[in-house]
């Protein structure tokens, strides 16, 4: 069964939520689809359900598959073009939080003039959003990145090789699929790394210093379903119940970290852009060593975060000392690397590597102010 909720987007979920694409085009006002996609999307077919489910509704659907895992600016046009060629005015993304991410930012190119760099978030490039997106519908088959619910989009600009983020209340899509049976078919170690991408969001959400109720509600409940169920979504594909909890944790995630993230974000994206690892994957390589360095000022948060983890203590304090502990037993649990030196990362690129954390605005949220001294000590900490 499907059931329907609006926080504030217009989620769908349930298996077989696929289906309802084409009435909620309809509702949409869309003729016309761009679907923004991967080519492993592609290759597993979900691209083409998606087109087929469309073209049956009466939409004529095109289908840009060539996002790559970490996009830049050059795929955004890319789509833009494609979009454009066929005389789309709805976008569909579908795939991982790239894909979607990508059709995000094709709604900006489609309404406003090149070039991208100047809506950058962080060089006061939403002031020049002015003129309406046209709609859009998400439709993940990973859960981690929640980009379906979320507010922002990023890519790397190929002139500067940093993620660059693009943001508007308005980008969040009009509708989000999650629907459990497509995301049947990822592999274990991708659901392993993006769970943790689901799991880090809520968690650095609740710790920032920012003053949000709901958000932390919130990320509570995302901790909650990961540490429940993405064990099970890692060793058993098949297992609905778990797929549909991780779209559910994916979605919280996103949501909650309105509130904002923290250091391991920062952490993370240049592993991506510089090494291309998968940012799920980098932020469970660091998100131990960040959480021990801000036990000291976010300790009754990381207490909740350990008690939903399985951490045993009497105490706040205790508690608080043993989180790092239990993000590491439940990493070594999915499966993945328990260092960035066994991920393949080489110690002499830790210097630069801090330079670009240093430049990353999520830290500015981080609960316990970071130098990039500090930063560089997290990455030798997770190395």
């Amino acid at each position: 069964m499907t059931v329907i909720w609006n926080f504030p987007t217009r989620t769908l979920f349930g298996e077989g939520a696929l289906s309802e694409i084409a009435a909620e085009a309809s509702h949409l006002g869309g003729t016309r689809a761009l679907v923004v996609t991967d080519p492993g999307v592609a290759a597993a077919g979900i691209a083409e359900q998606v087109r087929e489910a469309l073209a049956a509704g009466g939409v004529p659907t095109r289908v840009f598959d060539a996002i790559a895992s970490n996009p830049t600016d050059e795929h955004v046009l890319q789509a833009t073009a494609e979009y454009k060629a066929h005389g789309a005015d709805l976008v569909v993304g579908v795939g991982g939080g790239s894909a979607i991410d990508v059709a995000k930012i094709v709604r900006i190119l489609a309404t406003h003039p090149e070039p991208l760099a100047q809506y950058d978030d962080g060089a006061g490039g939403t002031e020049r959003l002015t003129a309406p997106f046209p709609p859009m519908i998400a439709v993940p088959t990973t859960a981690g990145t929640g980009s379906e619910v979320g507010r922002s989009a990023v890519a790397t600009m190929q002139a500067t090789n940093r993620k660059t983020i693009f943001f508007r209340a308005d980008l969040i899509p009009n509708v989000a699929l999650l629907d459990p049976e497509l995301t049947v078919g990822l592999p274990p170690k991708t659901t392993a790394a993006t769970g943790f991408d689901a799991l880090t969001h809520s968690i650095e959400a609740l710790c920032t210093a920012m003053d949000h109720p709901m958000a932390s509600a919130i990320a509570r409940e995302g901790i909650t379903l990961c540490a429940r169920f993405l064990p099970r979504a890692v060793s058993a594909g098949d297992d609905i119940e778990a797929r549909g909890a991780m779209l559910k944790a994916a979605m919280l995630g996103a949501v909650a970290f309105q509130k904002g993230l923290g250091a391991c974000h920062s952490l993370a994206h240049p592993l991506s852009t510089e090494l291309g690892m998968h940012h799920g994957l980098a932020n469970a390589l660091c998100l131990p060593a960040v959480i021990d360095f801000n036990r000291t000022v976010a300790g009754a948060e990381l207490a909740q975060v350990a008690r939903i983890l399985g951490a045993r203590g009497d105490d706040d304090e205790t508690l608080a000392f043993e989180c790092s502990g239990a993000v590491r037993r439940l990493r070594a649990e999915v499966g993945l690397p328990e260092s960035l030196s066994a991920a393949g990362v080489q110690e002499e690129v830790l210097e630069q590597l801090a330079d670009l954390a240093f430049e990353d605005p999520c830290h500015s949220e981080n609960p316990r102010p970071c130098t990039r001294e500090d930063l560089l000590t997290l990455y030798r900490a997770s190395f």
